[in-house]
């Protein structure tokens, strides 16, 4: 691939703050994110790889609630929590932050003001239940009751997770307060701001139609919205918790009347922004307190707004019922603002990742959750198995016998049992140091050759973000390096001729280093233990090409190296059975 920008702005979808994320969500945007952008730094690349926690909206009150907490610490704990489990899977965010932030608060309201002169705001009332046992109006999630569709008692009034089926507030049957739990509900009028996407439609259709490089689904999911034509959305809540709308600089705007009611007054002043607005924009907010953070306030603008939008490549990273608001609405909003702000020119999209055929579920206990995992085995295990596994083209599913058969295979039989070999065979009859030169053994060209295929496979498959395909091919690396090691027997060969089989070892330590620079972007611990077995001091993985690896001539005759190291542990049929069982879930919520 020729790169042909200066600078790669990675981002994920921002995880949600009301609880641990399960695995689905990590391999969802935030993993497969983590892994191109590691690449991209080993190529020598420019990199900003920016996430944080979304913190506003319903959910978020809801949780805090529960947990008996005020929101704002409620929030506080999550953030922490999050950013623990994410530094325990080694995502190598440049800045993990949070969408409640000063920062997010000032850019979110100069983003509406300026939709608000270009124009593209209107107000408009909406019928929405009114709680008098909790004293304010009901969002769609604080509605909850009998869905109409499937007859699933607990269906919220924007989705019934029973069915899936979207729905509005008043088609729910016998609905309640989810905060009260009162049945004393009354429909009634209430005003709100609305994006006046129709106004905008014109110019997100031909910017749609210029992003050549999207996929086929998710171009095809963001033409859907279009050809079906794009409505006004509600951009305000009844809400708390979140980023106020600024009323006073409203009626401060030459007495003027918006759209709709002509009645900007008291029933607007404890709304706040809808979540999907104020969310997307802190991804550049994010990274204003990234530029604060390395002392360079000013350093965000490089990045989002850039001279030549060719300066930057951006590419996001999400599962793809997020994709229409990327795609279409968050756009919409920075076109709307009429200033160069940079937008996205890749959006990698996922299907779902499904527990043992069925959903994730906290409340049943079903499924692995990512503090959970991190305590069961090293991240790299996990890591590994959900890249290899990768839901890109169709959902998939998890068990713990295919993760254990995965990890045992690739893993343990594979990788760890050519790196204990050569190891072992080293240290047996050469104590631990490289008998002789590279540059003076005969080389094994075809070897070699074979080595820089398979480097180029995974380079250009990362390159193009299959991270399935790439896996694939990391370890056919591997295999191949068995392959030699099994076609050669040194084990043999050493018995009698040092000299042949400490040119076979040769290879392998050199085979090992490469494949360390390989797995890096994938499984970065076992990567550096890697390296701390051939006792290399010089090789920086986040630092090295892959292609740079591929000729071997980096360790010198006498170089010590780690005498041995295990670097997996099998899981065994017994534990698999142990697990399925406690993670499988109960039959009640």
């Amino acid at each position: 691939m020729v790169w042909a920008y200066r600078k790669y702005l990675v981002t994920s979808a921002l995880p949600y703050i009301n609880g641990v994320k399960h695995l689905g969500n990590l391999i969802g945007s935030m993993l497969p994110a983590d892994v191109f952008a590691r690449y991209l730094r080993q190529q020598g690349e420019q990199v900003l790889f920016i996430c944080g926690t979304d913190e506003h909206g319903t959910p978020a009150e809801l949780a805090a609630q529960e947990a008996g907490m005020p929101v704002e610490a409620y929030c506080q704990q999550m953030y922490e929590l999050q950013k623990r489990i994410y530094e325990g899977f080694r995502l190598s965010f440049d800045y993990f932050g949070r969408t409640s932030s000063p920062s997010n608060h000032r850019l979110t309201t100069e983003i509406f003001k300026d939709l608000f002169a270009n124009g593209f705001i209107e107000e408009k009332f909406i019928n929405q239940y009114y709680s008098p046992a909790d004293g304010r109006f009901l969002p769609d999630r604080y509605v909850e009751g009998t869905c109409p569709h499937c007859g699933y008692t607990k269906a919220r009034g924007d989705q019934c997770d029973g069915c899936g089926t979207l729905l509005n507030p008043e088609e729910l049957i016998k609905p309640y307060s989810a905060i009260s739990k009162s049945h004393d509900l009354a429909l009634q009028k209430t005003l709100h701001f609305f994006l006046n996407m129709p106004k905008l439609e014109p110019e997100i259709a031909d910017w749609v139609c210029q992003q050549h490089q999207w996929s086929d689904v998710v171009k095809g999911i963001a033409k859907k919205w279009l050809k079906e034509g794009l409505q006004s959305r509600c951009i305000t809540r009844d809400l708390k918790w979140g980023i106020q709308v600024p009323m006073d600089w409203i009626r401060a705007q030459d007495c003027r009347m918006l759209p709709g009611s002509g009645s900007v007054g008291t029933s607007l002043s404890e709304k706040v922004f809808y979540v999907w607005f104020d969310a997307p924009n802190g991804y550049i907010s994010i990274t204003q307190d990234w530029a604060e953070s390395i002392g360079k306030p000013d350093a965000w603008e490089a990045w989002w707004l850039p001279q030549d939008e060719k300066d930057v490549y951006y590419v996001e990273f999400m599962a793809k019922d997020n994709v229409p608001f990327h795609s279409i609405f968050w756009p919409s909003i920075l076109i709307g603002t009429r200033k160069p702000y940079k937008k996205v020119d890749d959006i990698k999209g996922f299907h779902w990742l499904t527990y043992d055929k069925g959903k994730f579920s906290t409340s049943q206990k079903r499924g692995i959750f990512t503090d959970t995992a991190l305590d069961l085995y090293p991240s790299d295990y996990w890591r590994y198995y959900l890249l290899a596994n990768c839901p890109e083209s169709s959902d998939a599913d998890f068990t713990f016998e295919s993760f254990a058969a995965l990890i045992n295979k690739d893993l343990a039989d594979i990788l760890g049992n050519f790196a204990n070999r050569t190891l072992a065979l080293l240290k047996k009859y050469f104590d631990s140091v490289l008998p002789m030169d590279f540059f003076s053994i005969p080389h094994d060209k075809a070897l070699e050759d074979r080595c820089r295929v398979l480097a180029g496979e995974i380079s250009t498959h990362l390159s193009q973000r299959r991270f399935r395909a790439a896996t694939a091919s990391l370890r056919s690396l591997w295999v191949l390096g068995n392959e030699y090691i099994t076609e050669k027997e040194p084990w043999h060969v050493l018995k009698t001729d040092l000299e042949a089989g400490g040119q076979t070892l040769v290879h392998c330590v050199h085979l090992l280093r490469m494949f360390a620079v390989a797995s890096f972007p994938f499984i970065p611990d076992t990567a550096q233990k890697i390296v701390e077995l051939l006792e290399d001091d010089r090789t920086d993985l986040a630092q090295t090409a892959l292609a740079d690896a591929v000729t071997f001539q980096h360790f010198r005759k006498g170089h010590h190296l780690r005498e041995e190291g295990r670097l997996f542990e099998k899981i065994p049929d017994e534990r698999v059975a142990e697990l399925t069982a406690l993670f499988g879930g109960t039959s009640e919520a």
